[in-house]
């Protein structure tokens, strides 16, 4: 239930790897030729592996997740969250996302950016479907928004990118049960350069009902102590808003973090450390762990 450590990726702006050519090429797909009404909706992945595959249950181990959030007076504009099964990261998650109980009713759309562990893509990419459906039901993805990012050349649409992928999934029933109704506007973050994935995330920084989320896990497969060492440097670089060095060794989301961080010392934000911790800490054995930070910006 942890996720492998990230792959280098070649970098080519505007396209996507195709895995059955073994080669590059261009996007030209939009939303717009799903065909008007017709609904394509993107099905859980990893439910019944990472999170519980039940409503009930999903239900039930969020608000445990929840409950051991610290109140607080911070009105967050972003977070950083992990992706692990819940058993591992659920508990530093609901760190963060316990901030946004005070905001249902308040945020409408949520940017989340993740990275991607199973296609070898560049630039940022969306998937070509109009909602992903959770445990908890479904979350429509803000086509317009989409459509609008499709004319960035760093954005593009890749399904075979999205269809396995864990690292934005596991966010939505946390952001179902704390938001309500919501539209996402869920990308994938290959070979980006950081001021390509600040341009997105500042289209997103206005309206107040925005929200942006980036989906990371820390250090990969180290000593607990070796990972304890590096976590809480990587923790206090975020907080400094300090990570134009960060690379996949601290955090396998690093481009979104690194874009993040941007943005927010333009805009003059604070970012906030909530939790960090280890897999060690939570559910498994400490010869190898993953790292796992809940931060707020604010």
């Amino acid at each position: 239930a942890q996720p492998e450590a990230p792959s280098r990726r070649p970098r080519a702006a505007a396209r996507v790897h195709d895995c059955q050519a073994r080669a590059w090429r261009p996007v030209t797909r939009t939303l717009a030729a799903r065909g008007g009404p017709m609904k394509h909706i993107r099905k859980p992945a990893v439910a019944g592996k990472f999170y519980p595959a039940s409503k009930a249950a999903l239900q039930a181990s969020v608000a445990g997740y929840l409950s051991s959030g610290h109140p607080s007076d911070a009105v967050p504009k972003a977070l950083i969250v992990p992706h692990a099964g819940y058993q591992y990261s659920g508990p530093i998650a609901g760190a963060a996302y316990a901030l946004l109980k005070k905001l249902r009713g308040r945020i409408s759309r949520v940017l989340l950016i993740g990275p991607a562990h199973h296609l070898l893509v560049a630039g940022l990419v969306g998937p070509d479907s109009t909602a992903f459906s959770t445990p908890l039901g479904e979350v429509t993805i803000d086509v317009a928004a989409m459509e609008s990012l499709l004319k960035l050349p760093q954005v593009s649409l890749n399904d075979a990118a999205h269809e396995p992928e864990h690292s934005l999934e596991v966010q939505l029933p946390f952001l179902q049960s704390v938001l309500g109704d919501f539209q996402v506007v869920p990308l994938l973050a290959g070979d980006a350069a950081a001021e390509d994935v600040a341009e997105v995330i500042d289209c997103f920084w206005d309206p107040p009902e925005n929200l942006i989320v980036i989906s990371s896990d820390l250090s990969h497969f180290r000593d607990y102590d070796d990972a304890t060492r590096i976590d809480t440097a990587t923790a206090a670089a975020i907080a400094r808003l300090e990570c134009d060095d960060l690379t996949g060794e601290q955090a396998c989301g690093f481009r979104g973090i690194r874009g993040l961080l941007q943005v927010a010392r333009r805009h003059g934000a604070t970012a906030r450390i909530l939790d960090v911790r280890n897999s060690g800490d939570t559910a498994g054995s400490r010869d190898r762990v993953v790292g796992y930070g809940a931060f707020a910006v604010v």
